[in-house]
């Protein structure tokens, strides 16, 4: 609750290395002896090397493995287009990569595969590379590349760059206790509640707290934040940047300890004492948040190679992705076959009629020619 949401696929997708490198690729241009040769046509051309249709297949399968909702995304070719060339820059990258970086990079993919595999269970990690048709060294393979161009772009941020990073992000790491009572636009049966009445229900809590009522107790009575409201409305020591905007702004503003007025957010209306805040300064930063923000620059650094680089080294008339069948087009090949079976059907029973007409005129002649038998 009151988390704040955002994401295109376009962010989803580059941020992928993120998410595998703080939690828990075939590896294209990596060749091995032991598989198949792969005769399938080259999709993509850039500087140094090829991506083959088999290869972008196994990406997309790989990214399915991690993301199994993105697979109505594979059919867009905007998405497909932008996810060669994200395969390209790991590619690249990856090749260009210290050797230090591909050390670390195939270490922290071992470890990411062995915590996969100890949350989900090896009869569900089973089950998620059948689904994608993927062996357990095709997703190593894909996650040392990641994991090894996270590394290389980790060990070249520098400390003035982090300081600048932090000196944006500050005030999102600073920390509060907040308390609050949430009236939602929406109430706990899930009907619809006029903003009017929500606003007035808030005005009233207010009123009742700034008489001195307890704030725990109206919260457990009234609030209707699940996330909070049986710990008495609070959130202690949290980083305000995972709020939503207004939420956040309000925990950053507030005089300490005063009763607010009603801070209208998505969710509702929410009545807030904020008992603490703490700001962070770089010299207090832990070993995570440091690691945090190393992480965001990598991130944005690799955006720009993205954004900026990438476009030197693979052209769009290199990539001759075969384009995706639409439904309609799925539905006249349907139409299509259903056609050619009707026209075969036709034929088979013009084919039949003419078997059965020879067999009822040898059947007439033989019936003419009986009587004469008789009389013999």
């Amino acid at each position: 609750m009151l988390q704040n949401k955002k994401g295109s696929w376009k962010v989803s997708l580059v941020a992928l290395m993120l998410v595998l490198a703080l939690s828990v690729v075939a590896a294209c241009g990596n060749k091995n002896s032991s598989e198949p040769a792969d005769n399938s046509p080259v999709v993509a051309t850039y500087e140094g090397g090829t991506v083959t249709q088999n290869q972008f297949d196994k990406e997309l399968a790989n990214m399915l493995f991690f993301y199994p909702s993105y697979q109505q995304m594979i059919e867009m070719d905007e998405f497909r287009q932008y996810f060669i060339k994200q395969q390209i820059a790991y590619l690249y990258l990856e090749d260009k990569a210290t050797d230090d970086a591909k050390k670390e990079g195939k270490k922290e993919a071992e470890d990411q595969m062995a915590a996969i595999k100890k949350q989900v269970g090896d009869d569900e990690f089973k089950k998620m590379l059948e689904a994608q048709k993927l062996s357990e060294q095709d997703v190593l393979n894909y996650m040392t590349r990641i994991m090894t161009v996270v590394a290389d772009y980790n060990a070249k941020v520098t400390d003035e760059q982090m300081k600048a990073q932090f000196e944006k992000d500050k005030n999102n790491m600073t920390t509060a206790s907040v308390r609050h009572i949430l009236i939602g636009f929406t109430d706990p049966e899930g009907k619809e509640r006029k903003k009017e009445d929500a606003l007035k229900l808030a005005q009233d809590v207010q009123a009742r707290l700034k008489k001195g009522e307890d704030f725990a107790k109206l919260a457990k009575e009234y609030s209707e934040d699940p996330g909070s409201k049986e710990n008495g409305g609070l959130y202690e020591d949290a980083a305000v940047g995972q709020w939503v905007e207004q939420f956040r702004d309000a925990a950053l503003t507030l005089t300490l300890n005063e009763i607010s007025d009603p801070v209208e957010t998505s969710y509702g209306y929410h009545v807030m004492k904020v008992e603490k805040r703490t700001e962070k300064t770089f010299d207090t930063l832990t070993d995570d948040e440091k690691k945090q923000i190393r992480s965001t620059v990598a991130s944005e650094e690799m955006n720009k190679f993205m954004d900026a680089e990438l476009k030197k080294i693979v052209k769009d008339e290199d990539i001759k992705l075969p384009a995706v069948k639409k439904e309609e087009d799925k539905q006249d090949d349907s139409t299509s076959t259903e056609g050619d079976k009707s026209q075969e059907s036709d034929k088979s029973t013009d084919a039949d009629k003419s078997q059965d007409t020879n067999k009822q005129e040898s059947t007439d002649k033989q019936t003419d020619e009986k009587p004469a038998d008789d009389k013999k």
